[in-house]
C-alpha cells in the first residue's frame, strides 16, 4: 500500500554561517519522519567563496542538495528551492534553526486530510540566557498568540517554521522576492495565502523549531530597525494589490506585548525584557519612517524623458 504521507522538500536558505547550518542539518537528519519521504535543499544566497565552500561541505555531510544563487535575499532563495523541489509539500526553516525530531511528523499529521491547507508550528528560543534572543523570540510568540487565536484559521507564521503544498505555493507566485528585508516576505505570503487565495493556515504548536539568533544589543536594534523597514515594503505590497490598509492595533495590544516579553525574559531580567520590548517598537517605528522617506525620495526623482 502506498504511503499517503506528504513528501516534504525542506528548504533552508543560507548565507555564510556554516556552523549554524551544520547544526540545522543535524536536526533535520534526526527527524522521526521517514527519510524516503523527505529531501533537504540548502540554497546558498551568494556567500563569499570561503564560506560557500564550507556550506557545500555541510550540505554534502548532511545529505542535502545544494543550490546557489547570486545574493538576492532569503525570499528569492526560498523560491529557488521551491522551483527545484520534488516534494508535494514545501517545509521552510532557516540555517540558524533546529527543528525538533517530531517537527515534520507533527506537520504531516495536521495536514492529513487537508491537502490544500498550509501549516506553521511553534518557534522557541534556543538561547535562554541571551536576553536579546529571548526578547526577540517573545515578541514573535506574542504575535502568534494574538493573530493565531483560532488554530484552525491562523493568519501569520514566520518563514522559519512553515509548510505549504508545493503546487499551490508556486501557483500564487511564492514569496515576493522584491521584499528583501525581514518581516516582510513571510507576512506578505501569509496575507496573500489567506486573503487573496482563500487558503487555510493551521497552527500546529507540536511542530517545534528552536531558533538560535546570535544577538547582541547592536544586532537586536538592527534587527528590529530592519523589521520596520520591511514592514513598510509589506504595506506597499498590500496597497499595490488593492488590499485595505493594515489596521492600527489598540493601545492594549502594546501594553500586553510589553508584559508578555517581560514575563519571558531570563530569570531576574523582567525589567530588562520590558525595556527591550520598548526598544524593539522604537526601532521598528524608526525603520518604518526611514523606509517611507527613502521611498518618497525615490518617487520624487523625475524619470528620464523617452522619445
Amino acid at each position: 500500500m502506498a504511503d499517503a504521507r506528504p513528501f516534504f522538500s525542506v528548504i533552508v536558505p543560507a548565507y555564510g554561517r556554516p556552523t549554524a547550518l551544520a547544526a540545522c542539518l543535524q536536526a533535520l537528519a534526526a527527524q522521526t519522519y521517514p527519510r524516503e519521504r523527505l529531501e533537504v535543499l540548502v540554497v546558498d544566497d551568494g556567500s563569499d567563496p570561503p564560506e560557500a565552500r564550507a556550506l557545500a561541505e555541510c550540505a554534502e555531510q548532511g545529505g542535502a542538495r545544494l543550490l546557489r544563487q547570486s545574493f538576492s535575499g532569503p525570499a528569492a532563495a526560498r523560491n529557488l528551492g521551491a522551483a527545484c523541489a520534488q516534494g508535494t509539500h514545501l517545509a521552510f526553516t532557516d540555517d540558524d534553526c533546529r527543528p525538533a525530531p517530531a517537527w515534520l511528523a507533527a506537520l504531516a499529521a495536521a495536514l492529513s486530510g487537508q491537502p490544500a491547507a498550509g501549516a506553521g508550528g511553534a518557534v522557541v528560543n534556543a538561547l535562554p540566557h541571551n536576553p536579546y534572543a529571548a526578547a526577540s523570540q517573545a515578541l514573535v510568540g506574542y504575535l502568534y498568540a494574538y493573530y493565531n487565536r483560532d488554530p484552525q484559521h491562523a493568519v501569520f507564521f514566520t518563514s522559519n517554521n512553515l509548510a505549504l503544498p508545493a503546487e499551490a505555493f508556486r501557483a500564487q507566485g511564492g514569496f515576493d522576492s522584491t521584499l528583501r528585508l525581514a518581516a516582510a516576505e513571510d507576512r506578505d505570503l501569509c496575507d496573500r495565502w489567506v486573503q487573496c487565495h482563500h487558503g487555510r493556515l493551521l497552527y500546529v504548536p507540536q511542530a517545534v523549531v528552536a531558533h538560535a539568533p546570535d544577538l547582541t544589543a547592536r544586532r537586536f536594534w538592527a534587527q528590529h530597525f530592519r523589521y520596520g523597514r520591511g514592514a513598510h515594503g509589506y504595506h506597499l505590497a498590500r496597497r499595490a494589490r488593492g488590499a485595505p490598509p493594515v489596521p492600527v492595533e489598540p493601545p492594549a495590544f502594546y501594553g500586553n506585548l510589553l508584559r508578555h516579553v517581560a514575563a519571558h525574559a531570563p530569570p531576574g531580567r523582567a525589567a530588562q525584557g520590558a525595556l527591550l520590548a520598548v526598544i524593539s517598537q522604537l526601532a521598528n517605528a524608526l525603520g518604518f519612517i526611514y523606509e517611507r522617506r527613502r521611498h518618497a525620495a525615490r518617487a520624487a526623482v523625475p524619470k528620464p524623458a523617452t522619445s
